[in-house]
């Protein structure tokens, strides 16, 4: 057998192939939307993909299976419960699969969504332990499926919560200790709150760490799993909904449009929104009015689904030769209305300086210098709950970056306003959000939280 786990750091998604080398023949688990390393991948090692399977309706990226099913002439695999809107192989609980040697065995582990399935996989059918399973988002590393991801569409998560207790104990926690876990998403996924950088683990270890598995009795279980939560990312629900549906396929050699300052401008105009993927730093030194810094070089494609609308158009700013890298991470998750990137952007805003604006980031002694001189500063914690919980600065108010668009009312844009985070990447995306909404004062704060602490302590 050759087992492959992909791991697509941006997004903290895990993808698989699994092929028998005696037959031939593969599969691919969860793929991302972009698919040509699965298929060089297949190519590499002499095998032909046959099924692409997906463990569930993902929220947090557009899954590849239909542009892995086109290339490949592959079946598209969801469980029984399914109901996507295209041509699809449904498969039962407790089905099996052969693919020469190695054998697949479909169990149904409903709760993070009701169709949540999981797939144990055997080197050889009449193994008396698996090789291991492939969980989804039913069981994490340290972490159990979120279930309360549907509860805008029609399930409530105590509802689903109920079935994840009973995925758990009845499906998983049955097998053999020694069975490797292979979840679909690691640390930094919204999809959980405690998720490990651990990319893979057993059913044994997770009895004995996971605290989700520790719990006493079920509604321990559901009061565990649904309290403190982050924030869904606001795209989730868009990306949940065309995964089901029979959409256009991504070309992921496809070059964005180059446009020239006029040509941005235009579309600009006309309502598309600036994206500069520059990091902060160099955001900060100089961008063109009205851009939001996403930094390509952190979690892209999540922060501009929390910022920007699915129906937006979007222009580009890159580094030379990351266009299309640009490009294809949003699609990544959907956003497929890049209208171009800007061509030559530091000639072009050199060209156009009165259209450049540079960016306030203040150190820590500079922040509490600024909070001793203005008496109505408006300070905003852009961090999840859960981090604020642990301390704040005094008088801020916490507002998770993702949440800005919607609450930026709550805000006073004539007031001097500064935005901070753990370290500063979410900073820099709120503070040009302000910035693009009319905020005429906006600064964050260098190093964020984490250096705001530290000087509190050496003062």
């Amino acid at each position: 057998m050759k087992f492959i786990q992909y791991y697509l750091e941006c997004l903290s998604h895990a993808s698989y192939l699994i092929g028998d080398e005696t037959s031939g023949r593969a599969v691919v688990v969860d793929p991302q939307r972009d698919v040509a390393e699965y298929l060089a991948d297949a190519e590499e090692h002499g095998f032909r993909i046959e099924l692409v399977i997906e463990t569930h309706f993902h929220a947090d990226f557009v899954s590849g299976h239909l542009e892995l099913a086109q290339a490949s002439g592959a079946k598209i695999v969801y469980s029984s419960v399914a109901q996507p809107e295209f041509d699809f192989m449904g498969v039962d609980d407790g089905q099996r699969y052969s693919l020469g040697e190695v054998t697949l065995e479909f169990r149904h582990t409903p709760g993070h969504t009701p169709e949540s399935m999981s797939i144990v996989v055997y080197e050889h059918a009449g193994d008396p332990v698996p090789y291991g399973v492939l969980t989804g988002d039913t069981l994490f590393i340290g972490d159990v499926g979120r279930p309360d991801l549907l509860a805008s569409i029609g399930f409530t998560r105590d509802e689903l919560a109920d079935k994840l207790y009973h995925s758990l104990r009845d499906k998983l926690m049955t097998l053999p200790d020694a069975t490797r876990v292979y979840p679909a998403h690691g640390a930094g996924s919204a999809c959980g709150k405690n998720l490990s950088t651990e990319l893979w683990s057993t059913i044994g270890d997770q009895k004995r760490t996971n605290y989700a598995l520790r719990a006493a009795d079920k509604q321990s279980f559901v009061d565990l799993v649904t309290a403190g939560q982050p924030p869904a990312p606001s795209y989730f629900v868009y990306d949940a909904v065309l995964n089901r549906k029979d959409r256009e396929l991504l070309d992921e050699t496809a070059m964005p449009q180059s446009m020239d300052y006029d040509q941005a401008a235009m579309a600009l105009a006309d309502g598309a929104v600036l994206i500069d993927g520059r990091s902060p730093e160099e955001f900060a030194q100089g961008h063109l009015r009205g851009a939001i810094n996403i930094g390509l070089a952190g979690r892209y494609a999540e922060f501009a689904g929390s910022v920007v609308k699915p129906d937006a158009d979007i222009v580009l700013v890159t580094e030379a030769g990351q266009e299309l890298e640009g490009k294809n991470r949003l699609a990544r998750i959907g956003f497929d209305r890049v209208s171009g990137y800007l061509s030559a952007p530091e000639q072009t805003m050199f060209a156009h300086r009165d259209q450049v604006q540079v960016a306030s980031r203040l150190t820590a002694e500079a922040f509490a210098q600024r909070s001793a001189e203005i008496a109505d500063l408006q300070i905003v914690d852009v961090r999840n709950p859960g981090e604020a919980a642990a301390g704040m600065v005094p008088g801020a108010v916490n507002i998770p970056v993702g949440q800005l668009p919607d609450r930026v009312t709550e805000l006073d844009a004539n007031r001097p306003t500064v935005v901070y985070c753990a370290g500063g990447y979410r900073s820099s995306v709120a503070a040009s959000l302000l910035r693009q909404k009319g905020f005429t004062d906006v600064s964050d704060i260098l190093g964020g939280y984490n250096a705001w602490a530290a000087s509190t302590q050496t003062a």
